[in-house]
């Protein structure tokens, strides 16, 4: 059957159109706020109006009757019958940032179900619920996994391109209740009517002995969330089949292939001597490249003292971080600008390949010398929170973060990020953890910089220019 393409609806505390930056510019904006300038819902608004005409032509003597309140729109994770719906896209193959195709031409795509672990699809899963995906049936995140719930699992389960509930259960073994352990999924789709109550969740494990209830990953409005769940769903409980992920993999051993004093297992030790092997070209990296140069790049990275970017891997699906990795072993050179922009070219696989150069930490510069390494974590000046810790991309904070007076580690981190990209000029001091006119212009300089004008570039970043600032 061919996959349905579904309207979507973003969620409105997330639009960037410049009535939405308007009203959040004023603090009404949420997903509660009103709808029209004057508050109310366009049918509220009418009848308030027909009711005051009324009211001025029959004089006091026949008060206008009271208009009923509009009714509270539903609000996301409450019980059955009031969950919100989840429409979702069709297949696709992965795409980069702006929603273009992101796999090169030349390279063909993998089929069938790619290795991996529980802990990577947990670890997959957690990363998505801490950087609060915005749920979406048309956008990409920066993985080149689409933001609905089945690119959710498509993503968790490591599948080379964007699935929708219509085929997921091709990569999945049916089980039962009782065989249902962290990793695997409970999925409902509707073939009579596959916008109706179509669904797929992670499962992460039982909360007490009874099975009644269990910590469930989801991708859903308005971000990706963790929480307690009714088996096997709040609504069409019924009709969601447990299945297994059908490329389950044990976890790799912590012997000799351990990666790194951070890291986790790998496939084994690069050591030894490694084959000439030529470059492949730049189309062999970067976001949706899979193949086994990546494999091959990431451990001569981990060789050369890039362990502590990895959390598992490397393996044959570029992410960020390859590109970190890349980025660091690039500065450790005394590279900068383009030369270390976390691509490797025909220098950099060179001296990965033959061994030569100075590797990371080793005195030449290094990751910690520029962007390469995550920031450190742990106690901040004046009470600042600490950073996320871990070698990912940083999550986006959300808008509260960047208010004026607002004080935190992350406006240190984006004005840093500024700096990096250009954007810089603005600062006489710092960059500092509390915000300020000159994070401001450093921000909205970057918006237009992307061809935003008006609302779309008013100095206060959003997921987007968050997403596009730290990519």
């Amino acid at each position: 059957m061919e996959a349905p393409v579904f309207e979507e609806f973003d969620p409105e505390s997330d639009c960037e159109c410049p009535g939405c930056a308007a009203r959040r510019r004023s603090g009404r904006l949420s997903p509660f706020a009103p709808l029209t300038p004057f508050g109310g819902r366009p049918s509220a608004r009418r009848a308030l109006v027909v009711a005051a005409a009324s009211a001025a032509a029959l004089g006091a003597a026949h008060p206008a009757p009271a208009v009923a309140a509009p009714q509270a729109p539903v609000r996301p994770g409450v019980p059955a019958g009031d969950e919100p719906a989840t429409p979702q896209g069709r297949k696709a193959p992965l795409h980069g940032p702006v929603g273009r195709p992101a796999r090169p031409s030349g390279l063909a795509r993998p089929v069938g179900a790619p290795p991996t672990t529980r802990a990577d699809i947990v670890r997959r899963a957690k990363a998505w619920v801490s950087a609060q995906v915005p749920y979406s049936m048309s956008s990409y995140w920066y993985d080149g996994y689409r933001q609905d719930c089945s690119g959710f699992v498509s993503m968790a389960w490591n599948l080379p391109g964007n699935e929708w509930t219509g085929s997921l259960d091709q990569f999945g073994t049916r089980i039962s209740k009782e065989e249902l352990q962290p990793g695997d999924i409970l999925l409902f789709h509707n073939r009579s009517d596959p916008e109706k109550g179509s669904h797929v969740v992670i499962f992460g494990g039982w909360t007490d002995s009874t099975h009644r209830y269990y910590v469930v990953y989801e991708q859903t409005r308005p971000t990706t969330r963790r929480q307690a769940t009714p088996y096997a769903y709040w609504s069409h409980s019924d009709q969601y089949v447990p299945y297994r992920y059908k490329g389950l993999a044990p976890p790799a051993p912590d012997a000799a292939g351990t990666v790194g004093a951070g890291g986790a297992a790998g496939s084994g030790p690069v050591g030894g001597s490694v084959p000439a092997t030529p470059f492949p070209g730049r189309a062999a990296f970067g976001p949706g490249a899979d193949n086994a140069y990546v494999t091959l790049l990431g451990r001569l990275l981990v060789e050369r003292g890039a362990g502590r970017f990895y959390g598992s891997g490397p393996g044959p699906r570029w992410s960020a971080a390859d590109g970190r990795a890349t980025q660091a072993f690039q500065r450790a050179q005394g590279w900068s600008g383009a030369d270390a922009d976390g691509l490797p070219g025909p220098r950099t696989w060179s001296l990965l390949i033959t061994g030569k150069g100075r590797s990371i930490g080793s005195g030449g510069g290094s990751a910690s010398s520029g962007g390469g390494q995550p920031p450190a974590t742990g106690p901040r000046p004046g009470g600042a929170p600490a950073l996320p810790a871990g070698p990912r991309v940083l999550a986006y904070p959300g808008r509260a973060v960047f208010r004026p007076g607002a004080q935190s580690a992350y406006v240190t981190e984006l004005g840093r990020q500024l700096v990096r990209k250009g954007f810089g000029r603005f600062y006489t001091t710092g960059p500092g953890p509390r915000w300020g006119e000159a994070d401001r212009r450093g921000v909205e300089a970057f918006q237009r910089a992307q061809g935003w004008r008006g609302a779309a570039a008013d100095g206060c970043p959003g997921p987007e220019t968050w997403r596009r600032l730290f990519s």
